[in-house]
C-alpha cells in the first residue's frame, strides 16, 4: 500500500527558456536606451604612458553572449599598451557583465574553472616544496573561489581569503572555498581595512579585467606584509597568436578586458613601486586553446545566436535548427583544433612569443 508524504516538495527549477522570458524585460529596457551610453569618451591619449601615438588594434563584437554593441582596442606605439577604447563606463560593465560570470552564466562559468584543479595547484606551489608556507593568502577576482579551494590543499594551516566585486565572492564564502568572502573595490579596501595584513596576495587574470590596473598594484602593495609575495597572471598582448589570429584571439575576451599590459611595463611598474620581481614564467600560464578559441569564436560569428535575454524575441525553429546544423559542421573543425593546440602548440608555449599568457612573482621589500 503506497502512502502519499506530507512534506512539501521543493520547487522545479525554472528553465533556461524560462530564465530568458523572465530577464528579457529588463535587457530590452536597457537597450531601447541604446548602447552608446555604456561607454566613456574615447581617449585620445594611452593610459599607461600618456603617449598620443595610437593605433587601432582590432573592432570587434561580443561573441560569447552576443550583447549588442561594438568594442574596439586601441594600442600604444610607444610602451605598446593595448586598451578597450573608448572604454566601457559603471553602466557598461555592469551590463556585459550580467548573466556571464553570475546569474545564467553561474553554472557553466562554474563547471569550467572547477575542472582546473592541477592549474591551480601548480599556481599554489610558486614557492617551491621547502618554502615556509604562508600564513595569510588573499586572491583577489577570486570569483566563485575555486582556486583558495584547491590552494588550501597545498598549504592547509594557511586562511585563504577572497576578494571580488559580485556576489559570487559570498556564494564561496557560503562553501568554504574562503575563510572570508570579501566584496568590494580592492584599492579602496586596502586603504581602508587590508594594510599590511597578507603574507601573499594573487591577481590571476584579474588585472585585465581593472579600470586602472595602477591602482591595483598600489592596493596589493599596502595589503602585504613586508617580505610578502604578489603573484600576477595575465594574457600576453605580444603573443604572435594575437596578431595573427586577430579579433578571433581567445584573450581579447571583448567586452571584459579592458587593459594589456606587454610584460615590461608590468615589471617596470612594480619596480617603480619598490617590488623585486623574482620569477616570470611563459610557459607555464599558456592555456594552450588559441587555435580552438579561434575557430569556436570564428563559429558564433556566423551561426545564429541561441535564446538569450538581449534578443528581443526567441529564435524560430527554422533559425534554431539552422544553429544546430552549423555546429554539427564545425564539430571536424573544433576537433582540428583543439589536436593542434595539444600536440603543436602547447610543447613550443615556453618558447618565444608563443605563450598567450605570463606569470610575474614579485616579493614586497618594506611597508607602502
Amino acid at each position: 500500500m503506497s502512502r502519499t508524504s506530507d512534506a512539501p516538495r521543493t520547487p522545479a527549477k525554472p528553465s533556461r527558456a524560462e530564465t530568458v522570458a523572465a530577464l528579457r524585460p529588463r535587457y530590452q529596457a536597457d537597450l531601447a536606451r541604446g548602447t552608446g551610453r555604456f561607454f566613456e569618451p574615447r581617449r585620445t591619449d594611452c593610459p599607461w604612458c600618456g603617449s598620443t601615438r595610437l593605433k587601432r588594434r582590432l573592432r570587434t563584437r561580443d561573441r560569447y553572449q552576443s550583447k549588442p554593441g561594438r568594442f574596439t582596442l586601441d594600442a600604444c606605439a610607444e610602451c605598446r599598451h593595448v586598451f578597450q577604447n573608448p572604454r566601457l563606463n559603471g553602466d557598461g560593465l555592469e551590463f556585459y557583465y550580467r548573466d556571464f560570470y553570475d546569474g545564467m552564466g553561474e553554472i557553466e562559468l562554474g563547471n569550467i574553472f572547477a575542472g582546473r584543479d592541477k592549474v591551480y595547484r601548480r599556481r599554489a606551489m610558486f614557492q617551491g616544496p621547502s618554502a615556509e608556507p604562508p600564513k595569510t593568502w588573499l586572491d583577489v577576482g577570486t570569483g566563485h573561489g575555486h582556486f583558495p579551494a584547491v590552494a588550501r590543499t597545498v598549504f592547509p594551516g594557511t586562511r585563504f581569503d577572497g576578494l571580488d566585486f559580485t556576489d559570487g565572492v559570498e556564494l564561496a564564502e557560503r562553501t568554504g572555498r574562503v575563510d572570508r568572502g570579501i566584496r568590494g573595490s580592492f584599492p579602496e579596501l586596502a586603504e581602508e581595512s587590508l594594510a599590511g595584513s597578507y603574507d601573499v596576495v594573487s591577481m590571476f587574470h584579474y588585472l585585465e579585467h581593472s579600470t586602472d590596473p595602477r591602482a591595483e598594484l598600489r592596493a596589493a602593495r599596502r595589503a602585504l606584509r613586508p617580505g610578502g609575495h604578489l603573484l600576477i597572471e595575465v594574457p600576453d598582448p605580444e603573443c604572435w597568436f594575437a596578431r595573427l589570429l586577430g579579433r578571433f584571439w581567445l584573450p581579447w575576451l571583448q567586452p571584459q578586458h579592458l587593459h594589456f599590459l606587454p610584460v615590461a611595463n608590468l615589471r617596470k611598474e612594480l619596480d617603480a613601486l619598490g617590488f623585486t620581481v623574482i620569477a616570470e614564467e611563459h610557459r607555464a600560464p599558456s592555456d594552450t586553446v588559441d587555435l580552438l578559441g579561434a575557430v569556436w569564436l570564428s563559429v558564433n560569428a556566423v551561426i545564429p545566436p541561441d535564446d538569450a535575454p538581449s534578443l528581443p524575441r526567441p529564435p524560430g525553429r527554422a533559425r534554431w535548427l539552422l544553429r544546430c546544423a552549423l555546429l554539427l559542421a564545425a564539430v571536424p573543425a573544433l576537433i582540428l583544433a583543439t589536436t593542434l593546440d595539444r600536440l603543436l602548440l602547447k610543447p613550443l608555449a615556453g618558447w618565444g612569443k608563443v605563450s598567450n599568457a605570463y606569470r610575474v612573482v614579485a616579493r614586497c621589500d618594506a611597508p607602502m
